[in-house]
């Protein structure tokens, strides 16, 4: 632990140099933008790279991947020294990429998203990697692109929808839904995206080979190994710290060829993508063949639509959902109508779905200080979500939902039934257990209305 205090010791100066590095590619980025960079292998394995992204990778609290190693491991032996040993693997060229591990995560529509895990090793490198060749391409994304950027997120997305819905006279939206985009975005057409400005042969072999990882699932049945990647010549893996940046860079050239060959001003129509989710905004009469003229598009690209999930909303009948958010037509006070956003119901009952998981006997090993830790984590990252427009009767319900699991829990605990309102008034929960109590009043929130 004293060889990671030592490696945490030097992180600031490390973290100026690698800034310092990254604003000159980028001004070289901005200021010429046809320039291919023909020299970044030796800037990707210099020493405070490799520090800051051992840094960044070591902050995401990510486990471990094929291979077993752990963080805690690599300090335990002394981070020193295994940046060390990847700095010359880099230099002498003998790198090389282990598999992916496979893991399932649930998704919002009870479906499960596939992972692929590189190993810690991996993960830093392509940290590195990232910390070099991203402020190139940040230069060439568009502003309609607003996933996995640098003071951008999905609440400003969701902003600049509504604004140009309520201030554009936006009547139909184009709600489009691409099936497994991260996995079926194709090697070859990828690989000229990033070679238009990366030439470095390294660069881009590297990039290749981490594209074509196999991957390992485990499960009861043993070992499974796969290498489909390779094999369709398709996909980056989500899970992988440079996969964002790639999808980024596939989803530009949809965008190139919507906005460069007339298709936003012919129709009026404007685009807002985070990530693989993306809204077509257009005037009245519009969104029909907004939608046809995006899915030949998107053909084009190698890519398919989901018919199923995509559909033409009419506005202001009816409401669309994006990044969580529903978005459309509501009524204020006196039943004044007015454009606005409110958090979605979907995105509502997994937050009550968490707490009803946290709060459920099930979770027998957690004592009542953990759970309430857990809960206030769960309820307050949500919430600092979705603060923008009118949440307040949300944040009520939501807020009396956990009260009351919370109640039961503790009543359960001790063996007894009822629902605890006398024995546990809001002042233990709050007071006492600390648990957390959400801003229902207008004042210090988001207003996201027009």
């Amino acid at each position: 632990m004293a060889r990671a205090g030592r490696l945490a010791s030097g992180l600031g100066t490390s973290s100026n140099t690698v800034q310092t590095l990254q604003t000159a590619l980028q001004a070289k980025a901005k200021a010429e933008p046809t320039f291919r960079f023909y020299s970044l292998w030796d800037k990707i394995f210099r020493q405070d790279v490799l520090r800051e992204a051992y840094r960044r990778c070591r902050a995401n609290h990510g486990a471990p991947g094929v291979d077993g190693v752990s963080f805690a491991q690599i300090e335990e032996r002394g981070a020193e020294s295994w940046l060390g040993e990847i700095r010359q693997e880099l230099i002498d060229g003998n790198y090389r990429p282990q598999p992916l591990l496979r893991v399932w995560i649930p998704k919002s529509n009870g479906g499960q998203r596939p992972l692929g895990i590189p190993t810690v090793k991996d993960r830093v490198v392509q940290m590195a990697l990232l910390l070099v060749i991203g402020p190139i391409f940040e230069m060439d994304l568009l502003p309609q692109q607003y996933g996995f950027r640098a003071g951008l997120d999905a609440k400003l997305a969701v902003r600049r929808t509504y604004f140009t819905l309520a201030k554009q006279g936006i009547r139909e939206v184009v709600d489009a839904d691409l099936s497994d985009y991260f996995n079926t975005i194709p090697h070859g057409a990828l690989m000229r995206c990033v070679s238009r400005r990366i030439a470095d042969g390294k660069v881009l072999h590297t990039l290749r080979q981490w594209l074509q990882a196999p991957v390992v699932e485990r499960g009861k049945g043993g070992e499974r190994r796969s290498t489909a990647a390779k094999d369709h010549c398709r996909g980056t893996p989500q899970g992988g710290v440079v996969s964002p940046l790639l999808a980024n860079l596939y989803f530009r050239r949809f965008l190139l060829a919507w906005y460069g060959k007339g298709h936003a001003a012919r129709l009026g129509a404007h685009v807002v993508n985070y990530a693989d989710d993306f809204v077509i905004l257009c005037p009245l009469g519009r969104g029909q063949t907004a939608m046809q003229t995006m899915q030949r598009l998107m053909t084009q690209l190698g890519l398919t639509v989901n018919l199923e999930k995509t559909r033409l909303v009419h506005l202001p009948e009816e409401s669309f959902d994006f990044l969580g958010y529903t978005i459309g037509r509501f009524f204020g006070k006196g039943g004044r109508p007015y454009w606005g956003t409110c958090p979605s119901k979907r995105s509502v009952h997994r937050l009550r779905q968490e707490i009803h998981d946290i709060t459920s006997v099930r979770w027998s090993t957690l004592d009542v200080e953990s759970r309430v830790e857990r809960l206030n984590q769960v309820i307050g990252g949500w919430a600092n979500y979705f603060d923008q427009g009118p949440v307040g009767k949300i944040y009520q319900a939501l807020q009396r939902y956990a009260e009351r699991r919370l109640r039961i829990w503790l009543m359960r605990k001790k063996g007894r039934k009822g629902t605890g309102y006398r024995q546990y008034p809001d002042q233990f929960l709050y007071e006492h257990l600390g648990l957390i109590r959400l801003r229902t009043r207008r004042e210090g929130l988001s207003n996201a209305k027009a």
